[in-house]
């Protein structure tokens, strides 16, 4: 990638009507998912902070709830 080409940026969409509480995707990404006094998942900014991008993936795949979807946008 050349200098002048910009990483993608991802966010993440969070659906807590399916979080169940696991807490996996805190536990594989604390920078980004958080869970509050019920164990749901939250996050501080829905914009996944550069470098973090395979780690929040990974938090999500390991969802079994699938409440957790990264898309990525324009910078």
């Amino acid at each position: 990638m050349s200098s002048n080409e910009k990483s993608p940026v991802f966010r993440v969409i969070v659906d807590r009507s399916r979080c169940c509480g696991y807490g996996l995707c805190a536990q594989l990404c604390p920078e980004v998912y958080k869970l509050d006094e019920n164990g749901l998942v939250f996050v501080d900014s829905e914009i996944i902070p550069g470098g973090m991008e395979e780690e929040a993936k990974e938090g999500a795949a390991a969802c079994p709830a699938e409440a957790l979807v990264l898309e990525e946008i324009q910078p």
